[in-house]
């Protein structure tokens, strides 16, 4: 049982934190959205729609692995709070899509337009954050 003191100096800048957070899900052989998921949410994100969009997307959420749902509940929940604090963080729902994006949402393989590819990771995890409470209805 290991125990992290967060009131050691090291976790003083948030940037140690949140850099750790963007390494464990970079990190993980399969990302939070697992491959097989990939081309769904980027279907559905592309959907002209919004109220379709809206209801695709949360049923693929609602679709993935337990742990995986479950783990992004947590993990949007938590980004959703950093957002309340925008005007001090400088962290908008936009800015943490850029940032989570590619880390949350990643192909199997990187081929094709990546750049293309990077814009709608972003766009799954905007629309995930801004319709937090419609995916994940406590």
């Amino acid at each position: 049982d290991e125990h992290l003191d967060l009131d050691d100096g090291r976790w003083e800048d948030i940037h140690v934190v949140t850099g750790a957070l963007k390494l464990f899900f970079r990190e993980l052989p399969e990302p939070l959205v697992p491959f097989g998921h990939f081309d769904k949410f980027i279907a559905a994100i592309k959907m002209q729609d919004p109220t379709r969009r809206g209801r695709c997307v949360r049923d693929l959420v609602f679709s993935l692995p337990p742990a995986h749902h479950d783990t992004m509940k947590v993990l949007f929940r938590h980004l959703s709070r950093v957002i309340e604090y925008k005007e001090e963080n400088r962290m908008s729902v936009q800015s943490i899509a850029i940032v989570f994006g590619p880390t949350l949402l990643r192909p199997a393989s990187e081929e094709g337009n990546m750049a293309m590819h990077m814009v709608f990771q972003n766009q799954v995890v905007e629309h995930i954050l801004n319709q937090y409470g419609y995916i994940f209805p406590d």
